[in-house]
């Protein structure tokens, strides 16, 4: 995909969809569920998610209607409702996780409020840990990846926007950029976790605890270990690769 859209809640259809607990709602994770990583959602448009995984028959899961039951989940710290995608979704998942779980969808009505203590009243969130939009500088990734002594992918750690063309962690001093005609808000520095250890292609978990324990020797900050920046879009529209950025602030 060379192309997307931007609306209320980030990049269009990202982070919208949920794993939860069958009985008390709660989400699930690859920090719990390393075999999460071998689930594969493909967003079809505005309609459908395709779930396919190892050993399992594809399934196309409609995006639920206004009429959709809700559902009770917990996120972190918040608690909403939700919609909830359906018996089929929650047996297919129930069946390659190995536990009674159920798949959950977000609206822009019904989603998170963004922490006030980084964001405005009313900038919300859907699915991810905290924010929006998590962007990365390539160059800091590959000093990184340098650092550590092998090749490490972007996609260890998810985020929705790279940006080529900068110094090495360059990012970190930013505080308002526009891609193309959009503008973004550099709110937060993103702290990191245990599953940046995971490989995103097997689930299998570092032996030496890499990426993490390289970065804590010189990203460790109050007891957090940062990489990347958390954003809030200003703007809706369109982003497209290879637009070019401008620092603004």
């Amino acid at each position: 995909m060379r192309e997307t859209a931007l609306d209320a809640l980030g990049v269009q259809g990202d982070r919208r969809w949920m794993v939860v607990d069958a009985e008390s709602g709660r989400f699930l994770t690859q920090r719990l569920l390393a075999q999460m990583t071998q689930l594969q959602a493909r967003w079809l448009g505005s309609t459908h998610l395709q779930l396919s995984a190892p050993g399992m028959a594809e399934l196309q899961v409609a995006v639920p209607d206004e009429q959709a039951p809700l559902r009770g989940v917990t996120i972190w710290r918040d608690s909403l409702q939700v919609a909830d995608a359906g018996d089929q979704a929650a047996q297919w998942l129930s069946q390659f996780l190995g536990r009674a779980c159920r798949l959950v969808q977000v609206s822009e009505p019904r989603a998170r409020q963004v922490d006030t203590a980084y964001a405005e009243v009313g900038n919300k969130v859907a699915f991810a840990d905290g924010f929006p939009l998590l962007l990365i500088g390539q160059a800091s990734l590959d000093d990184l990846s340098a650092r550590v002594g092998r090749s490490l992918p972007m996609l260890r750690f998810r985020p929705n926007l790279v940006v080529s063309g900068s110094e090495p962690y360059a990012e970190d001093s930013w505080k308002r950029i526009r891609i193309g005609e959009l503008e973004f808000r550099v709110v937060k520095g993103c702290s990191r976790c245990i599953m940046t250890t995971l490989d995103p292609q097997t689930g299998e978990r570092s032996a030496d605890r890499e990426p993490l324990s390289t970065l804590k020797t010189y990203r460790e900050r109050d007891g957090e270990v940062y990489f990347g920046q958390n954003l809030i879009a200003c703007d809706k529209g369109h982003l497209r690769l290879d637009m070019p950025v401008q620092v603004l602030e």
